[in-house]
């Protein structure tokens, strides 16, 4: 089996790795993550995964690399910086219906694929007081758009269509399609 790299620090990405048996080794990748004037959120996470990928390309090992934001309003929410900014992200995505998108990019010595998910998901209407308890649980610090759909967070989630693990981080169905495109057998 051809070696495998995750070049994520994501403990969510792993995870979903190891949920379909996939063997790799982590290897996060440090980039600029800044969004260019007039660039469109698709164009955005697609570009991030595929450089991703491409510093840690190298020879006989296939690179797994994504990037996942939350988009409201056409406003990309990234991991929140502060408690208020995280309060405002929750705040702002009460009650409403928002868009996950995570870009995946695979690179090996069969070159490079790449691929974007969207999941749409709508959140109950909830105050302040109740994003006040769901930011001191410590959850949402490290998370697009301020939640995390496989935790507490879900209590949050009337509706969501499309791929739960995309929400996660890692569209699953996707990702094993683009390996299996690369060589690589899941089941």
């Amino acid at each position: 089996m051809q070696q495998c790299i995750l070049a994520s620090a994501s403990p969510r990405r792993a995870e979903l790795l190891q949920q379909i048996g996939l063997q790799f080794s982590v290897s996060p990748s440090d980039i600029d993550e800044r969004l260019f004037d007039d660039e469109r959120p698709g164009d955005y996470v697609q570009r991030l995964a595929i450089e991703k990928a491409r510093v840690q390309t190298a020879q006989d090992q296939l690179v797994i690399a994504a990037d996942t934001i939350v988009l409201i309003d056409q406003s990309i929410l990234g991991k929140p910086l502060d408690k208020a900014q995280g309060l405002e992200m929750l705040m702002r995505l009460s009650g409403r219906s928002h868009q996950v998108m995570t870009g995946v990019a695979l690179a090996g010595a069969g070159g490079l694929i790449t691929q974007t998910v969207v999941s749409t998901v709508r959140f109950k209407a909830f105050d302040r007081a109740f994003a006040e308890r769901y930011w001191a649980s410590g959850e949402p610090k490290d998370k697009a758009g301020s939640y995390g759909v496989q935790g507490l967070g879900a209590v949050f989630i009337e509706h969501l269509e499309g791929s739960y693990s995309n929400v996660m981080g890692l569209p699953l169905f996707e990702t094993a399609q683009m390996l299996e495109t690369m060589g690589v057998r899941i089941i």
